[in-house]
């Protein structure tokens, strides 16, 4: 499909007559399934091809068997190598697609007060059977390559005495992204992924068992992250990306205090949130060489009204 003439900023929504407040319901389609993954076009993967100058490459995938313990009630894929005559075969049993790194699918949230996933599909119309809304598998045949960026937002804080605990709920202001940007000489473009590094990862590599064990019963989860409020996913939708990615559990800092991004992003917006994306040795490389913009890969899997998937997502410097 084409993209409309006009990206409508966030205080202009919604575009569709009696489309839902705050909605981007219609503007790419009434039967689109891609939300702002529609924002990856040909000219992005030009445009991101054209950043590649050393050829490294940064895998964004954590193992498969972290976090551990596992979360949200979520299990630990139990793997099984066995043996046929022409060598070794294996099988995944219990796996949970969104037990570590993960993008959540336009079915993973549903809007509360309106029952209704992205573009106004129903729970009834999301069976995980053929003519199902809003899967997986719609990412998955299309991929995403495209212009990644790296917001180091905890590198930033601790620059200006200002160190994140790992453990602990800091919420990122709208202002503290723009410094980290400005700070990295790095715009932020239509079509984009954003990353954003928020140190929980490097702080949970570290932890004792005894430390990441509470994490995993959801009243005892603390990370830090971006602020929930109303201001961040104005600010997140005007820039116009195709998604927006962290290395914590939910994007948002945790406990949320206010409006939840997740209700509004997903279900209402169509913008696909990625969590748990490993982003260390990324982020080491950028602070060495000073450049935060580079080609991003993310092939989610095509599985048939999946509700999210690991990103399988690679960085390209």
């Amino acid at each position: 499909m084409s993209l409309p003439e006009h990206m409508p900023s966030y205080a202009e929504l919604p575009v569709k007559p009696g489309a839902p407040a705050g909605s981007a319901w219609g503007l790419f389609g009434d039967d689109d399934q891609l939300g702002c993954i529609n924002l990856i076009t040909p000219e992005k993967a030009k445009e991101a091809a054209g950043l590649v100058k050393t050829g490294k490459s940064f895998s964004l995938n954590w193992e498969l068997e972290k976090p551990l313990p596992t979360m949200f009630g979520r299990g630990l894929p139990r793997h099984t190598i066995f043996s046929a005559s022409y060598g070794r075969d294996d099988v995944l049993d219990n796996f949970f697609p969104q037990s570590s790194s993960q993008w959540d699918g336009l079915t993973h949230i549903i809007q509360p007060d309106l029952q209704a996933f992205y573009n106004g599909v129903t729970t009834e119309q999301v069976t995980g059977r053929p003519g199902t809304k809003n899967g997986i598998e719609h990412w998955g045949k299309r991929g995403m390559v495209t212009r990644g960026v790296l917001l180091d937002v905890a590198r930033y804080l601790e620059s200006q005495g200002r160190p994140v605990a790992g453990n602990e709920p800091t919420a990122f202001t709208v202002e503290d992204l723009e410094a980290t940007r400005r700070m990295h000489g790095v715009e932020i473009r239509q079509g984009d992924i954003l990353l954003v590094r928020s140190g929980w990862m490097a702080w949970y590599e570290q932890a004792s068992v005894a430390e990441r064990m509470p994490m995993a019963y959801l009243p005892n989860l603390r990370t830090p992250g971006l602020q929930s409020s109303l201001e961040m996913v104005a600010y997140l939708w005007d820039l116009h990306v195709a998604a927006v990615a962290s290395d914590n559990t939910s994007l948002e800092a945790f406990p949320m205090q206010g409006v939840s991004l997740h209700r509004h992003m997903i279900p209402l917006l169509g913008l696909p949130i990625g969590e748990m994306f490993f982003l260390e040795t990324l982020a080491e490389d950028c602070a060495q060489d000073g450049v935060y913009e580079f080609m991003l890969t993310s092939a989610p899997l095509n599985l048939l009204g999946g509700v999210g998937s690991p990103p399988n997502a690679i960085a390209i410097k």
